[in-house]
């Protein structure tokens, strides 16, 4: 069974060592896994968002590209496309944000801690909050299920994010239908964080990064002004401690590794380890850099690779899945329309039990036909109470099923449900019997 698992790309920067070892050279690797569809974007819409210097996020596109294709990324054996080359995305978002509660972006960790920042100075909480920065959690969501990832490979500080998303998928479903897998999480607990200059996390935000595909002698340099302690050559030092051997593991094999942590309790000189680091580091480094050079000086090649990879995703995926979906809400094609032929549509679609969560915390499930609901279910405490009632529905319902004014619909002695508006308990239990039947 193929797993699709999908990594966004957000285009606001330049790539460095630190997005090369936690994040470029770990799902390069992955998507090379032969039961695996692998999705990569450049998020350029999500740039938007703390970006608006045009210039910066085209030319933050192009390195970000050049920098996965020099790396391996290969545009034939995975989907490689640009967010807003997929006008499908946009549009989903919209039907999404009609289902949302506004409630569940209110506690967007994003959202909330730009709010507090405006409380502690004094300020209005919404003074300079866009709304692109409140909708990001949709938009998001949208990037996610338009493709029906399964797995979504985020830090803990993004796992909000792809709940939301489930929790969005799931709101559609129960309102539609069948139409979105619920993703999950792929939480990258072990991804090496790599010190940047000062010592502090490599990051653009603190300005101590080292450029990923920075020139040779820039590169030296850089690394030669890496913060180290005041220990003399001789002075055994403490590598665990140390911000060249953080780094140089990072690169280095096992062995070379055991043999840089000797030299480090043999007291290296700081200058011979900054010189081992830049041999190390260049020597994995260089042949991306050439290749890198040789990407970033054809923009259009660039530019065609990506409008190739979102023109082939739209046919395959988006396209088709916007259709289903503008069809689900109602968005149809007026000639189509007609009590008789709607009846006739349903009656052609076999019965489902679909299960869900609700914001209350408890688990339900609905008896549907199609787009119709027949029976909704109470709460239960677990999925396997939920599922254990589905399970009796289908093996004995159609004998003990019944229907009692004012309360519901019971299972024998056991409140079950209320039936929709529109279905009759002759409906319901005919249902019920094709459920059994597709089971047996």
């Amino acid at each position: 069974m193929t797993t699709r698992v999908l990594t966004g790309i957000t285009t606001s920067g330049t790539p460095h060592l630190g997005n090369y070892v936690g994040a470029i050279r770990p799902a390069i690797a992955a998507a090379r896994a032969p039961d695996v569809e692998s999705f990569y974007f450049l998020a350029d819409y999500h740039s938007l968002v703390k970006v608006q210097e045009p210039a910066r996020v085209q030319r933050s596109t192009l390195e970000i590209a050049a920098s996965w294709l020099a790396c391996g990324l290969d545009p034939e054996q995975v989907w490689f496309y640009r967010q807003s080359d997929i006008p499908e995305i946009p549009e989903l978002t919209w039907l999404l944000t009609c289902v949302v509660g506004k409630g569940p972006l209110n506690r967007a960790h994003a959202y909330k801690a730009a709010v507090d920042r405006n409380h502690a100075e004094g300020v209005d909480d919404d003074a300079g909050i866009t709304a692109g920065l409140f909708m990001y959690p949709v938009l998001m969501a949208a990037d996610i299920l338009l493709f029906n990832a399964d797995k979504v490979p985020v830090g803990r500080d993004q796992v909000q994010h792809i709940e939301m998303a489930r929790d969005f998928g799931q709101r559609f479903n129960h309102l539609y239908g069948e139409h979105f897998t619920l993703p999950e999480a792929l939480i990258e607990a072990h991804v090496a964080t790599l010190p940047g200059l000062d010592g502090r996390k490599m990051s653009k935000s603190y300005d101590n990064t080292i450029a990923l595909f920075a020139p040779r002698e820039q590169l030296k340099k850089l690394i030669y002004s890496i913060v180290t302690d005041s220990k003399a050559p001789g002075e055994a030092k403490d590598a665990d401690a140390s911000n060249v051997f953080q780094l140089y593991q990072a690169f280095a094999s096992a062995d070379e590794t055991a043999a840089m942590r000797a030299a480090f309790a043999d007291g290296v000189g700081w200058g011979d380890a900054k010189q081992w680091l830049f041999e190390r580091i260049d020597a994995e480094v260089a042949p991306l850099r050439e290749r890198y050079e040789t990407l970033i000086a054809q923009p259009q090649r660039i530019e065609a690779q990506l409008r190739d990879g979102a023109q082939r995703l739209r046919t395959r995926y988006a396209t088709p899945t916007l259709l289903t979906l503008r069809e689900a809400v109602g968005l149809r094609d007026l000639s189509r329309s007609g009590a008789v032929e709607h009846k006739a549509e349903i009656k052609a679609v076999l019965p489902q039990v679909k299960q869900y969560r609700e914001a209350d915390g408890r688990f339900y499930f609905k008896l549907v036909r199609g787009e119709r609901v027949l029976l909704q279910s109470i709460g239960f405490d677990s999925p396997k109470d939920a599922g254990a009632r589905i399970a009796r529905l289908k093996r004995e319902g159609a004998d003990l099923l019944h229907h009692v004014s004012g309360e519901g619909v019971h299972l024998g002695e056991e409140l079950l449900g209320k039936l929709a508006e529109d279905a009759a308990i002759e409906e319901v239990l005919g249902a019920v019997a094709a459920l059994a039947e597709a089971d047996a």
